[in-house]
């Protein structure tokens, strides 16, 4: 008989398995932030959980409140293991875990103790959920904080939609077993689903609707090629991974050969075309028409060649030009072109950005997102204010001084470490005094107002907040701006920064104001 080769195993692993613990009881002894954590994986695996624990952290109280978990408030007691079918440990009392972990092994019940590798019969990995897709890694307890960065880099090169792709095939393969029901068969249909995953693109599948999925069975019914069905292109797959990587080029749909457009969605920054990121430069250039907020500065919009479609936002119409510029994104898109909405400073801090991608989402189209400098931190570092400085400074508050409705924001009581940026609420100064004020800001506190940060006209104005409101009615404003509050706003102030940062009209408007 002739020798065979056959791969030699390799020592040292773990035996990885899918724990099917559905309506199983896990008991969870402990209750802080790491029970919390097994907690939560418990219930996605569907399991019966039970915490013992004299006392629970926010997280747990909560599951508690709402029944999602059976709660004992008092120590673990040997009985506990009774009904259990696996037990998590998650106590800083080692030789309790120990006690447990004994237990357990005579019992034959799988345990695991936190941070207690010989204790455990298992370790849990780190993971990534989309859907019903779940990736794990291991690192076998070695570098347990290596194996999220590799989980975050597998899980980064996931196609779009993966998860809801695994979900559509789900279905179609119990619609398959239903209408073809016989084991005999077993291998047509692996056969045929097989022409199915391993060939069209997961971005298609993702997108299959419930007429897709019915023309597919008619197709497997009759033996027919899955090519021959096309899939919808106008509903975009969910995943909470927002958008691929992409050239610069529209994206080919394969599955109906024809192009769509793209979305890009880009933050201008703070005014000066040299701070935009290099990929904002890049998207800008490669652009077919570029959908802009109305307070984009000129030297911004300078650097780009195609068309320019500018908000109309005028006081009281913020809304009505919202829908104005989404619905030419969308008319745009149907084209097959290349958009991209260029919003000012970052599109996800006051921007309206998450808006614009649940609205573009609605339509089937997925945004890039290429983040922009916010006028909130940079804006005042660009003219000589820190919002953090060691010993004066340890803690930002950005708020916006025009929320919907107009209302002013709810501003905490006053911390002496604290900086408070406000964006969008110079014209509303005496508001702000008074909201400050009644939050006990006391008037000789530093404030500045911060004016067109990065442009060739930047400006700061310099005073108290007792003195901000006559300040500026003395040397006017020029808009946009936003308000620095704190004792960080005059760290920086000596005469090199004075003379760099404060234009004439504002001279000597310093902390002694």
């Amino acid at each position: 008989m002739s020798e065979t080769s056959f791969r030699d195993p390799q020592s040292g692993g773990s035996l990885i398995l899918a724990w099917q613990a559905k309506a199983k009881t896990i008991l969870i002894v402990g209750g802080g932030a790491v029970a919390a954590g097994r907690v939560f994986s418990a219930l996605e695996a569907d399991a019966n959980v039970t915490v013992v624990a004299p006392a629970l952290c926010a997280e747990l109280q909560h599951r508690a409140d709402n029944k999602q978990i059976q709660w004992h408030e008092r120590v673990f007691e040997d009985r506990d293991l009774d009904d259990a079918s696996m037990v998590l440990t998650a106590i800083s009392d080692r030789d309790e875990s120990r006690r447990i972990a004994t237990m357990c092994r005579e019992r034959r019940i799988p345990v695991n103790a936190a941070d207690i590798n010989d204790l455990c019969d298992f370790w849990f990995m780190s993971t990534h959920r989309d859907h019903s897709v779940q990736i794990a890694v291991s690192t076998n307890s070695k570098a347990p904080r290596l194996a999220n960065r590799i989980r975050r880099t597998v899980a980064s090169a996931l196609p779009r939609g993966t998860g809801l792709a695994v979900e559509k095939i789900g279905r179609l393969r119990q619609r398959i077993r239903e209408v073809d029901p016989s084991p005999t068969n077993g291998k047509r249909r692996m056969n045929w689903l097989t022409q199915l995953c391993d060939y069209w693109p997961i971005e298609q599948l993702a997108r299959m609707d419930s007429d897709n999925i019915d023309d597919l069975l008619a197709a497997y019914v009759q033996q027919a090629d899955p090519q021959s069905v096309t899939i919808a292109h106008d509903s975009a797959p969910q995943s909470p991974t927002l958008a691929s990587k992409t050239n610069g080029t529209q994206t080919p749909d394969k599955a109906t050969n024809c192009t769509r457009g793209s979305l890009v969605l880009v933050g201008a920054g703070v005014g000066d075309p040299d701070l935009l990121t290099v990929k904002a430069h890049r998207e800008l250039r490669h652009a077919d028409i570029v959908l802009a907020d109305k307070l984009i500065p000129e030297a911004v919009l300078s650097i780009i060649s195609c068309e320019i479609y500018t908000a109309r936002k005028f006081p009281g119409a913020a809304s009505e030009a919202q829908d104005d510029l989404n619905q030419r994104g969308l008319a745009e898109l149907a084209q097959g072109k290349r958009v991209v909405r260029l919003k000012q400073g970052d599109p996800f801090v006051y921007g309206r950005g998450g808006e614009e991608i649940l609205f573009y989402r609605s339509h089937g189209y997925e945004a890039e997102i290429v983040p922009g400098l916010s006028s909130a931190i940079n804006g005042p570092g660009l003219c000589g204010i820190p919002v953090t400085h060691r010993g004066v400074a340890d803690q930002v508050l950005v708020v916006s001084g025009a929320n919907r409705n107009g209302d002013l924001p709810t501003v905490p009581e006053y911390v002496s470490t604290r900086t408070l940026v406000i964006l969008m609420a110079v014209k509303r100064l005496p508001d702000i005094f008074q909201l400050l004020s009644n939050a006990s800001y006391p008037d000789s506190l530093p404030l500045a107002i911060v004016e067109r940060a990065g442009c060739p006209d930047q400006r700061t104005v310099r005073a108290t907040l007792g003195s901000i409101v006559d300040t500026v009615e003395r040397v006017g404003h020029n808009a946009p701006g936003l308000i620095v509050a704190g004792n960080a706003v005059n760290v920086l102030s000596d005469a090199a920064i004075q003379d760099r940062f404060l234009d004439s009209s504002v001279a000597g408007l310093h902390s002694g104001e």
